[in-house]
This record gives structure tokens, sequence and C-alpha cells, in this order.
């Protein structure tokens, strides 16, 4: 882009926010949700509603979701929420204050006490608005594009807050930077596969449905896949994994101990058995101790076991 980001800056409209006097000392001492600073001008917005349910509820859940994609990948990925970002060339001239800020490498956070760089390192690569009182079109949209953020996701909630504009309907938009201007997307570039469609479901469920699940780990795995990382890579999923897979030899070595037991205990009371047994009895796995004592002893032949234990 050509505009400089004073330029930009003079252009931006903040619906549904209220503007306020701060300092760049102000600023750094500030612990509220700011949606803008700048120092310029020493003036910060924030949401006139304040952080309401409605609007803090899907970057947390984008958080989960990803957080989800990450495991199945073998490898975390960062989510720092609404921490400012501020462009290295022109460090505490203005910080944007996104609602969620993803980061598919954990290590790519470089920062200050004051926000998180764009510019001269990795960019983010996905920012997230919540558009309910507000319009990133016409605030930090262009910003954003100038400072080289790769995705801008733009969600506007099934559930309607009190001041929202009749005209804001509910659904996600994409925009992916291509030559250095946004294009909207019909799914994402950073997670190939998932479409905005899927991606608003998802954040509006109370909890995660199967369907999203279901292609949480197929993005997980196939982004794995690329990098040749898989689940046992992520700690916990390898810790569950492994007591899994020793519960299953434990199982395995009782059910073994039942059987052989059986079988002499039949075969002591003068029962021919089968070479199938008992794999050919019906829920053998399942029975108790003392179903499978009680059916042993009343029984005069293999038939009659299987009959007594059904």
């Amino acid at each position: 882009m050509d505009q400089s980001d004073s330029a930009i800056v003079a252009e931006m409209s903040f619906p549904g926010c209220r503007s306020f006097p701060m300092t760049a000392e102000e600023h750094l001492l500030h612990d509220g949700r700011l949606e803008f600073w700048d120092a310029e001008n020493e003036i910060a917005w924030e949401l006139r509603d304040g952080p309401t349910a409605q609007h803090e509820a899907p970057p947390q859940t984008l958080a989960q979701l990803v957080a989800y994609i990450g495991a199945v990948r073998g490898v975390s990925i960062k989510c720092v929420g609404a921490a400012g970002l501020l462009p290295l060339d022109k460090p505490l001239t203005r910080v944007a204050h996104p609602d969620q800020i993803v980061y598919l490498d954990p290590f790519k956070t470089p920062g200050s006490p004051h926000g998180l760089y764009v510019g001269g390192y990795e960019a983010p690569d996905v920012v997230m608005e919540v558009d309910h009182t507000t319009d990133v079109r016409r605030n930090k949209l262009r910003l954003y594009e100038e400072w080289g953020v790769r995705e801008l996701w733009v969600d506007v909630p099934d559930k309607p807050s009190p001041s929202r504009p009749t005209n804001l309907q509910p659904g996600l938009t994409i925009r992916v930077l291509t030559k250095g201007t946004y294009q909207p997307a019909a799914e994402s570039r950073t997670f190939p596969g998932w479409r905005a469609v899927d991606i608003h479901r998802a954040l509006n469920e109370i909890v995660p449905s199967t369907a999203t699940i279901n292609l949480l780990e197929k993005l997980g795995r196939s982004m794995g896949e690329r990098q040749g990382t898989g689940p046992d890579d992520n700690p916990l999923l390898r810790s569950l994994r492994n007591e899994s897979r020793e519960e299953g030899r434990q199982e395995g070595r009782l059910e073994q101990t039942a059987a052989s037991l059986m079988r002499q205990l039949l075969q002591t009371r003068g029962i021919t058995l089968s070479p199938e047994f008992p794999a050919n009895v019906p829920g053998f796995a399942k029975a108790s101790d003392e179903a499978l004592a009680t059916a042993a002893l009343g029984s005069a032949d293999e038939e009659e076991f299987i009959r007594r234990l059904g």
C-alpha cells in the first residue's frame, strides 16, 4: 500500500467504541481491554459495551479449537489473545488490539512489554476480530494489511448483542493477504481445508460437535504429515496413548488367564473342549468370575456351558 500508517489512521472510525485521552506512559500501565491506541494523538478507543460474553467467547473458543489441531499435529499452536500489535519500524506510534492472535509456530511471538511486533519479524498467521458493534473494515483492517498479517478472520456471532447494527449478519469471513492486499477466501490458507462456514459453526457451538471434532482431527493430521509430526509428538497424547496401550495389555492378560482357568476347570471335570474355546463363547470376555465359575460347575459339556453363560 502507498498510504502511510498515519494516513490510514486519519481515515479510521470506531463505531461501537468510545475514545479517551491516553499518554504513552498510561498505555504502558493500562491493563484494561482496548481496541486501538494512537500515540500521535494520544487517544485510545475501547468497546462502549465493554467485554461482554458475546464478544469474548468466540476468541476463547478459537484458542481451544486450534489447540486441538495443534495436539493432533504434534506441534502446539500459540494463541496470545488480545495482545497489542505494533509496527516494528515505528514502535509505540500506534497499537492495535485484535480479539485473538494465532501463531502456527509457538516460538514466533516477538514483542516487548507494549505488545507484539509486526513487520521485520514473522507476522501472526491469523488475526481474529469479532464484529458485534464494531466494524473492522472501517478501522483496523487496512493496518493489518499494511503490517503484513497473513490472514484476517472476522466473525459475527449467531447470538446478537443488544447494540449490534441490524446490517451485521451472522457469519465468518476470511481475508488472505495476497501480494500485499487482502482477498476474500472461502477457506483458510493457514489451516488448509478449514472453510469459513465450518469455522463459524464451530465458534458458535456450545460444545464441539462430532463433525467439528472429526474435522479438527483431519486438519491436525494433514498439517502434521506435511511436517513429519503426529499425535505421538504431543507429550499429553503420547502419555495417554501409552496408558491406553498398557491397559489393553493388562486386559489381554486377564482375559488369557480367565480362559486358561476355565479350560482347566472344564477339562478336570472330564468335559471335552473344541480348539476354538473360549473364542466361540459369546460374552466370555465380559462375564464376571462368578458367572464363569457357575456355568463351568453346572455344565455337562461345552454346549451347555455356552448356553448357561448366555
